[in-house]
């Protein structure tokens, strides 16, 4: 294969590099190798193409499309996916800035269909004995994937913890400080007595270890040596004690993610609350996280149908008190009690010249409440 074209790619590393003063390294890759790839394509495939003017939808946009179809091993849907997104906003870009990019080189259609997977949520079974197990193994690594179970955090996240991440934030009530994440947003998590618990245990082993806790004076979980070394551990730790629980299947840390998130609707938390508590910027990935089972859905559906199957109440309306049975409030108060029972009367009869004869005498008695009123004010 041939390397990609000299002036195409100086105009596309110089966009790569504007973009990389906003966004992660890993992104930054990621618009990298995808311009490697398409250049490298019309390198070989199309060679005669040295300005962005001359690039076509076709031959040269569904040529690549097509090679990336046919790569070997196979591209899954969302790797191509992912290739078509990140090409079409470096031409967008470059578009924008003046270069002569030709309109809708990449279209909607041409996006492959992403699978939809199901929420990965553990079962109560599964959860309740993986948190058993953590809770008796009583390691650090332990109660580092018991806060990211309790609190619903991402690993990464847990990772970054500060020491100082439980703060109080008003009479007898905490919340876990969660740094910068994934969306490069930071949240306040509550923290109940569990997590609050958790987060002094973590504190207490990591006092029995001063030589890595001085290595990371800043962060609650001491690492050893890097960062990715810790996650490794954390990872491998979580495995074991899955295993050991006698759990159904592998677990993975983002799978806690996911109950956390299941159990928090069972709970009646609403849903824009949940994204909050998750970190999410849109409320569709919110409910990507939240598995609702088939036992869900009975209890929600029988439960509305109770509901509509009761009759609405009436108020009732309580009769004076012995001690204001007489004066003018009293009078007031029974002028209502009894334009009440007339509305209510009235509702229920089917013959119209009845009912518009009530509602005139409702207002008459509408009328004279009004002017006991106006006495009962005179009086004071």
């Amino acid at each position: 294969m041939s390397s990609p074209t000299g002036s195409l790619q100086q105009i596309f590393e110089r966009q790569i590099r504007i973009l990389s003063l906003t966004l992660r390294p890993s992104t930054v890759n990621g618009y990298r190798s995808t311009a490697y790839r398409f250049l490298a394509y019309l390198g070989t495939a199309a060679p005669e193409v040295t300005q962005l003017g001359q690039l076509r939808r076709d031959p040269h946009l569904l040529g690549w499309f097509v090679s990336l179809c046919e790569q070997q091993p196979p591209l899954s849907n969302k790797s191509r996916w992912s290739y078509l997104l990140l090409l079409r906003r470096l031409l967008d870009d470059l578009a924008a800035q003046g270069h002569p990019v030709t309109a809708h080189l990449i279209v909607p259609d041409d996006f492959p269909s992403l699978p939809v997977y199901l929420p990965r949520a553990l079962s109560s079974q599964d959860d309740q004995l993986l948190q058993d197990e953590l809770r008796r193994a009583g390691t650090l690594a332990a109660h580092a994937l018991l806060l990211i179970r309790l609190t619903g955090m991402r690993i990464g996240e847990c990772l970054d913890l500060g020491l100082d991440c439980l703060r109080p934030i008003g009479p007898a009530a905490w919340a876990v400080h969660v740094p910068l994440g994934k969306l490069h947003t930071e949240r306040m998590v509550p923290a109940d007595p569990a997590i609050r618990e958790t987060v002094a245990r973590i504190l207490a082993l990591r006092s029995q270890n001063p030589a890595a806790s001085a290595a990371c004076p800043a962060f609650l979980l001491p690492r050893p040596g890097t960062r990715g070394a810790l996650g490794s551990a954390l990872r491998s730790a979580l495995a074991k004690a899955a295993q050991r629980a006698r759990c159904s299947g592998p677990v993975t840390p983002h799978p806690l993610r996911h109950t956390f998130a299941t159990e928090m609707v069972r709970l009646g938390m609403s849903l824009p609350a949940l994204m909050q508590l998750l970190g999410h910027k849109d409320i569709r990935m919110t409910l990507r996280y939240v598995q609702i089972t088939q036992i869900d859905l009975q209890r929600e559906f029988h439960a509305a149908r109770r509901k509509a199957a009761e009759p609405h109440p009436v108020p009732v309306l309580s009769p004076p008190s012995p001690a204001s049975a007489a004066g003018l409030p009293a009078i007031r108060q029974a002028l209502e009690a009894t334009r009440h029972l007339l509305e209510m009367h009235r509702r229920k009869l089917s013959d119209e010249t009845i009912r518009r004869k009530l509602q005139r005498l409702n207002r008459r008695l509408s009328d004279v409440a009004t002017e006991v009123e106006k006495l009962a004010t005179a009086e004071k």
